[in-house]
């Protein structure tokens, strides 16, 4: 019979699970993919988005162009993960798995900022993106104010970016010199992995005219006021508030046992939890990277090495490396990279590839691999 193997969650990491799954073992594995969402959408493109680069509809890759031999693709929800018995109980019934894969992703407690979504606009979902889109061309005028509301968050450049396009935009409309505009951040560089990406944004920050303000959270928003609470207890009035929501594993993730300390904790190369013939990927485990596709990708890649070694009989594999690279928006059209490798030192270690419109270019081709390897676009 073949090995069932039920993945929970289409993003990065399962999607990129079951494409190599059904490329190397063909009829001896039968995959089952649940995501309650109808599309795919890249986490930088809410950045496309927000500032009017790209349409919804430009950005989203639906589901229903995912196929590949041996995989389903269920739109169904989640309600129920039992680890022991490895089964999942979504609203048409329980899927039942000789190996199962969560990889279900962190979701948005935006009840934990109070305030956050009277007074300001979060950017991190699709809908909230596309809502600031709507704010900012409004801005004219006093402080804009891009803060991070929690840590660990995902795409840890995407607050930077968006201090930055944000600067792009106000300078195009020619109302920069009217404008003030602040990232709150509670880490005390922008990529703490890589002292030089750090430095590169920080010495772009002052070129622009951002302020930068480290080890410090939004706590709750005053929408009277126009006030932002930093955890400090400092207050930071603006007229335009960009937020990223503080972050959690999913509550059917924290219901099942699964969790430990807020999200999964796994082996980092195996990505096996405590549970035989479980794993977790991607943002919804704690594996000493940080909450990014690309990583997720590459755990997806580890994981199903794992698995068809196991079908196969062979020795398995070394697992996840812990690399990853990240492009990042500088603005003025120019795009940088960061290579970084978590695992290989005693510390992680980035190097870093400055900003050029030649990154642009390799960035738009990141995404157009992925759309055709997994969409046939």
């Amino acid at each position: 019979m073949p090995t069932r193997v039920l993945v929970l969650g289409a993003g990065f990491g399962g999607l990129e699970l079951a494409t190599v799954l059904s490329a190397q073992l063909g009829d001896r594995v039968e995959v089952t993919v649940v995501d309650r969402s109808d599309a795919f959408v890249f986490g930088y493109s809410k950045l496309d988005l927000m500032f009017g680069r790209r349409s919804g509809a430009a950005v989203r890759l639906p589901y229903a162009d995912f196929a590949k031999p041996g995989v389903r693709l269920l739109r169904e929800t989640v309600l129920e993960i039992d680890p022991a018995a490895r089964t999942a109980t979504t609203e048409a019934g329980v899927h039942q798995a000789d190996l199962l894969v969560v990889a279900l992703g962190a979701e948005y407690d935006f009840d934990a900022t109070p305030g956050l979504l009277e007074a300001g606009e979060e950017f991190y979902s699709v809908a909230g993106a596309e809502r600031a889109a709507q704010r900012i061309p409004a801005f004219d005028s006093g402080r804009a104010v891009v803060g991070v509301c929690g840590h660990p968050f995902k795409c840890p450049p995407a607050p930077s970016e968006a201090a930055l396009l944000l600067d792009d935009d106000l300078r195009r409309r020619g109302v920069r010199d009217r404008c003030e505009i602040a990232l709150v951040m509670p880490m005390s560089v922008p990529v703490p992995p890589s002292p030089e990406t750090s430095e590169a944004l920080l010495a772009t920050f002052a070129e622009r005219g951002i302020e930068f303000v480290p080890g410090r959270r939004p706590v709750s928003l005053d929408p009277g006021r126009g006030i932002a609470v930093l955890d400090d207890g400092s207050e930071l009035g603006f007229e335009l508030f960009l937020g990223v929501p503080r972050h959690r594993a999913p509550e059917v993730v924290l219901a099942s046992g699964l969790a430990d300390d807020g999200y999964v904790q796994v082996d980092p190369h195996s990505l096996e939890t405590a549970h035989p013939g479980v794993y977790a990927i991607g943002d919804v485990a704690t594996a000493g990277v940080p909450k990014a596709g690309v990583f997720a990708e590459g755990q997806g890649r580890a994981v199903a090495a794992a698995i068809a070694a196991r079908v196969s009989g062979d020795p398995t594999p070394a697992g996840f490396d812990g690399t990853g690279s990240c492009y990042i928006e500088f603005g003025a059209g120019r795009v940088g990279r960061v290579d970084v490798d978590f695992f290989s030192g005693p510390t992680p270690a980035g190097i870093f590839q400055p900003p050029s419109e030649c990154f642009r270019a390799e960035k738009d081709e990141f995404g157009a691999v992925r759309s055709a390897r997994w969409f046939n676009r």
